[in-house]
């Protein structure tokens, strides 16, 4: 193989390792697919570097958060020592609001800033853009009421899982970015300059 189709292998088995070690709770082997210094998360519950975010990982799968994430086709654009990643995937939690059991899927992309460092693919950034969820009671003879001012609160793409974590008693930041506009395109346009200056 050529080196950018090594790249992108490698840089597509790094993704996958980080769905894969994280569900599991393989945290020893989840921090290496990481830059050591620089590695930072994004996510709805979560902003911060990337060694507080294993730990708060951490935390919620040793109490029982079931957050898991399951990914689809992947292509990357690489410049130099620099590369931009996108993979679809979904979002999968189970939770329980208002004493009736639901799972949230949540689908869209991440959208990965990665480095090279020391001589294999590391990832410096992740954010992942949010296009659409949905909820659903797990036992079909349930029934649920959602809060439609609290639905309402958060953008159209992530929502649902928006609610679900509020109610579990997260910090769940808004204006992440989704399929359109503004907070997507800065994203885009912050993944440009990425390469850019490779």
């Amino acid at each position: 193989m050529s080196q950018v189709d090594n790249d992108r292998h490698e840089i597509r088995q790094l993704i996958e390792n980080w769905a894969l070690w994280r569900d599991a709770g393989d945290w020893g082997r989840f921090a290496t697919v990481w830059h050591p210094r620089d590695g930072w998360m994004s996510a709805t519950w979560f902003q911060g570097s990337a060694t507080d975010f294993i730990k708060a990982s951490r935390e919620g799968f040793e109490n029982g958060v079931s957050i898991l994430h399951f990914l689809g086709g992947h292509t990357a654009d690489i410049a130099g020592e620099r590369a931009i990643a996108q993979t679809k995937m979904t979002i999968n939690q189970r939770e329980t609001i208002d004493g009736v059991e639901v799972d949230v899927v949540c689908t869209g992309r991440f959208y990965d800033f990665l480095s090279r460092h020391e001589g294999r693919w590391t990832l410096v950034r992740r954010q992942p853009i949010y296009e659409k969820d949905r909820l659903d009671v797990v036992d079909p003879a349930a029934s649920l009421t959602l809060d439609p001012e609290l639905l309402d609160r958060f953008p159209t793409g992530y929502r649902h899982l928006a609610y679900l974590q509020t109610k579990a008693g997260f910090m769940v930041k808004d204006g992440l970015p989704g399929l359109t506009g503004p907070a997507v395109e800065h994203l885009y346009s912050e993944g440009t300059r990425w390469l850019a200056e490779a």
